[in-house]
């Protein structure tokens, strides 16, 4: 109940003026998110890497509704991969793009936000950087797939998300196991009619997703905080020969640290999914819904 009602509030206009409006907020909101600026995405990345960590970096926004912002969406991701080339930091380096923040829902947004996309990942191709396009809600799943499909055209690294909540997700992940895949358990509100809506309904549908991508020919990246998840995907990396480095961890910044540097120390692959930007609310407060936790540590601020 708690959760769909923090689902529901990261649309809402008016929690989002009132959450944004308390100060304390800010400090809580930094455990998640980076930093508002590129400077501080840099540092945050520096940091990352010399304890061993690869990054995915995501310039926060989503539901763009004019051009403008679209266009300064795209821009963002273009400063952020010369600032990166720059100072040294594109090795093990990427970026997660949510096409809505490139203009996805405009009237023409089909051809927009694939146009700026292709803009991204020609600069990221330049720098031997990588992308993957983050998933949306479940009325985006085709549209994101089929720019997918579009960019691996010419980018064959181009990676994607999926939802293992989505009923629709085994039969999407059969298609796409020959390529780069990150696979969540989802953040979304969604109706049962497409979604799975407890808890282990969706571990199940997770351990499914994992094995397909496991025993594919692609690069999977097992993008979970849950321990019992990650020494499945480790057991199943194990059975079907795999090595390190043939597949992937990933976590949220600022979430199981600890556990983030013990996998990276034991030789996996391990990637942070590192947030920045000054438009962080709907990210919040889905990561409040994620786990109750969250929720704990953010009222415990508050107190």
């Amino acid at each position: 109940m708690i959760s769909r009602l923090l689902l529901a509030s990261a649309r809402s206009d008016r929690m989002r003026r009132l959450v944004v409006g308390v100060p304390l907020t800010r400090a809580v909101v930094d455990r998640f998110v980076a930093g508002e600026d590129l400077d501080a995405a840099v540092a945050a990345t520096r940091e990352l890497a010399g304890a061993g960590l690869a990054v995915t970096l995501d310039h926060l926004g989503e539901d763009t509704r004019d051009r403008e912002r679209a266009e300064a969406v795209r821009d963002a991701y273009l400063e952020l991969f010369d600032a990166f080339g720059e100072h040294g930091l594109a090795k093990d380096a990427e970026a997660s793009v949510k096409l809505s923040a490139l203009g996805q829902g405009l009237p023409d947004g089909r051809a927009l936000s694939l146009e700026h996309a292709r803009r991204i990942c020609e600069r990221a191709d330049a720098l031997g950087m990588t992308v993957t396009v983050d998933m949306e809600d479940h009325t985006t799943v085709d549209a994101t797939l089929e720019t997918v499909r579009d960019l691996r055209a010419d980018y064959p690294w181009v990676g994607v998300a999926v939802q293992a909540m989505l009923r629709r997700t085994e039969g999407d992940l059969r298609d796409l196991a020959g390529g780069r895949v990150r696979l969540v358990k989802g953040a979304y509100a969604e109706p049962a009619s497409v979604a799975y809506q407890e808890k282990a309904e969706v571990d199940r549908a997770y351990v499914r997703g994992t094995r397909l991508l496991m025993e594919g020919t692609g690069h999977p990246m097992i993008a979970s905080h849950d321990p019992r998840m990650i020494g499945i995907a480790l057991e199943l990396a194990r059975r079907n020969g795999r090595e390190p480095g043939s597949y992937e961890f990933q976590m949220l910044y600022g979430i199981r640290a600890d556990e983030q540097r013990r996998l990276a120390a034991a030789g996996e692959r391990m990637r942070v999914y590192v947030p920045y930007g000054g438009d962080w609310y709907g990210y919040f407060m889905r990561r409040l819904a994620e786990r109750p936790a969250n929720l704990a540590f953010f009222l415990r601020s508050f107190l």
